[in-house]
C-alpha cells in the first residue's frame, strides 16, 4: 500500500476505495459506512485496500 493510499484512506476513505476498485459494491458500502460514520469508512477502506 502506497503512502498516498494511506492517507486518502485516512482522510477519504470513499475516495480512497473508488481509485483501487472503481464503482461497485465496494465503493458503495464503503461511501454507506462513511456517511454513517467517519471511522467505520476508515476501517473498511483499509481492510479493502490492504487485502487486495
Amino acid at each position: 500500500m502506497s503512502i498516498l493510499t494511506i492517507i486518502l484512506n485516512i482522510l477519504l476513505p470513499p475516495l480512497a476505495v473508488f481509485l483501487k476498485h472503481g464503482l461497485g459494491g465496494t465503493f458503495l458500502i464503503n461511501l454507506l459506512l462513511t456517511l454513517l460514520g467517519w471511522i467505520p469508512g476508515m476501517i473498511h477502506a483499509f481492510l479493502v485496500n490492504g487485502t487486495r
